[in-house]
This record gives structure tokens, sequence and C-alpha cells, in this order.
């Protein structure tokens, strides 16, 4: 006599049962297809024309001329108005990081004179156009012709005339600089503040002093807040110093430029070339402002698992050298 009982039949318009275990006893896997989505093979199609139609432009048309764009990319007055572009911005953002460092220091510090000084310098030179500022000083040996040196409300120890110690080159990076650090500033500020403040009295509590604690502690983990605008306001330098012509500082790309298109009489074909190389630099630019986000971001934003990108937690979580439960139970 058989012992198995016979599995009843479902009722008719019962719903059908889940699929069967396999002999290991997991469950048969759902298998789940996308929903078909049109929008992006049509999106895709109209983008193909688009891109097909602006390149057949770009070569067809006779205005732009790239024969000549190839003959004057690496000409000698290009290059070397390459040259002064990156000089000018690498000088003026230096000096405008300095200037936005004290300013930022300035405006946190307990003495309101300082805060006032600060205030002013933001106010003023964010406040006003920069092309006003670089004509400010292009003028300013008329302004201040000589500079003197002797004691106050008698003889004079020695002059100097300002158009040999201020020439054009000084004025567009000291414009330039002193603008951009107005605007640094507030970055920076809001940099600093970010990092907690629990931070800087427990490093009292130690006995630090306040330049080391600002030095050590503060300006390293706010870095990670400030790399990224500094980025950005690196490459809008790079383009501002487009304007330089103001002061009047004759050698940077856009006037070596300018100045070969309107001897050839062909202005188009020397704004690409003028384009191109800013676009070259300002991929380098971003490159570089990639790296230094990630290695100031680093134990922040770790998106990646590969062990070489690991936060310093997640090394020390996986030596399992801590317990897993911080608070473990304590028998009464």
């Amino acid at each position: 006599m058989s012992t198995s009982a016979s599995t009843p039949a479902p009722p008719p318009g019962a719903p059908s049962a889940p699929p069967a275990e396999h002999a290991t006893g997991i469950p048969g896997r759902i298998r789940a297809k996308a929903s078909p989505r049109p929008g992006t093979w049509i999106s895709a199609v109209i983008v193909a024309i688009l891109v097909a139609a602006l390149i057949r432009f770009l070569i067809v048309n006779p205005v732009f001329k790239w024969d000549t764009v190839a003959a004057y990319l690496f000409d000698v007055k290009v290059i070397q108005g390459v040259g002064w572009t990156l000089l000018i911005t690498v000088a003026a953002m230096i000096l405008g990081t300095l200037a936005a460092l004290a300013a930022a220091i300035m405006r946190r510090s307990a003495n309101p004179v300082l805060r006032g000084v600060s205030w002013a310098y933001i106010f003023v030179f964010r406040g006003t156009p920069v092309y006003t500022q670089l004509v400010f000083w292009g003028l300013f040996s008329v302004i201040v012709p000589r500079i003197a040196v002797g004691v106050p409300f008698g003889p004079e120890l020695f002059a100097l005339s300002t158009r040999d110690i201020f020439p054009a080159l000084a004025g567009a990076i000291v414009g330039l600089g002193l603008n951009e650090g107005a605007y640094l500033a507030e970055i920076f500020r809001s940099g600093l503040n970010s990092v907690d403040r629990g931070q800087s009295e427990a490093a009292k509590a130690l006995g630090m002093s306040e330049s080391r604690i600002l030095r050590r502690i503060i300006v390293p983990q706010a870095m990670r807040v400030i790399i990224p605008p500094l980025g950005n306001e690196t490459i809008g330098m790079l383009k501002t110093t487009s304007l330089v012509l103001a002061v009047p500082f004759t050698l940077d790309l856009t006037f070596a430029t300018n100045a070969i298109a309107n001897k050839l009489f062909t202005p188009v074909p020397l704004l690409i070339v003028a384009a191109l190389w800013y676009l070259a630099i300002t991929s380098v630019l971003m490159v570089g402002q990639h790296y230094l986000e990630r290695y100031f971001g680093r134990g922040f934003d770790d998106r990646s698992s590969s062990p070489a990108k690991r936060s310093r937690q997640a090394s020390v979580n996986s030596a399992g050298t801590t317990p897993r439960n911080a608070l473990p139970e304590v028998e009464l």
C-alpha cells in the first residue's frame, strides 16, 4: 500500500502556483526585463542628425578657412601669447588666493577693525567691474606718478617713478589678483566655517595655538569645500585674462590672435585658434581639479569599492581589529 498522497488539483479559475523549487531548495529566480524606452533612441537619432549637420556646416562653410587655422595654430606669436596668458593666470591666482585667505581670516577675527577692513575690501573689489579696475590700474602711474620715502612733513630720502616699478604686466596681475581675491574670500570663509567648531575647541583644550589649529586642523578639512569653486575660479581667471588690454597689456593670447586677424582680414579663423587654445588649457585645468578634489575628499566621497580607493575607516573595518558592536552587553 502506497503511503504517498497525490496532490489535489487546483480548482478552476484559481491562481497558478509559484514556480517549483530547484533541487537545492532555492526558489526559481524572476528575470526582470526593463521596460522599453523609445525616448532614448529617438533623442539619440535627433542628436546624431544635428551633430552630422554641424560637422558638415563646419567643413563646407568657407568662412572658417581651416587651412589658415592650421597655419597659425602653432605660430610663434600665438605660442608666446599662450605663455603670457598662463603667466598672468598663475600669478593672479596666487595673489588672489593670498589676499582671499587673509580677508577670510580677518572676517573670522574678533577684532572689529580687521573685520571692517576685510568687509570694505570685499565690498569695493566685488562691487565694481573687473574691466573698470584694470583701467584704473593702467592709469596708476598717472594717478601716482612717483612714490617718495622720507620724514613725514619733512625732507624726502628717495623717490621712485611708478612707471619704472609698475609696468603693464604688474598692473594686469595686481588688478586681476585683487579682484579675484574678493570673490575667493567668500569661498574661503564658507569653507572655513564648514569645519565643526568642536574640533577647534578640542584643539584649544590640548594647548594648540590659534595659528596651528588653523594650519593643521581647519584648513586641511576646509580644502574639500574650497577646491571645487577654486578650480572654477581658476578657469574663469584664464578667460578673464582676455581683458588685460584695458591696462593696456598687449602680449596675451587674445591680443596676439586679434593682431594677426587684423593683418590678414580673417577674424573667424584666428578666433578659432584662440578658442582651441583656451579649450586645451581648460581641459588640463579640469583634470588637475579632478585629482585635487579626489585627494582632499579622501574619506568623505569614496564611491569606489576598490582597495586602492577605500577610505581609512573602511580599511580599519575590513582588518577586523575592532568589534562590530561598539557597546557590548554587560552581564549584571
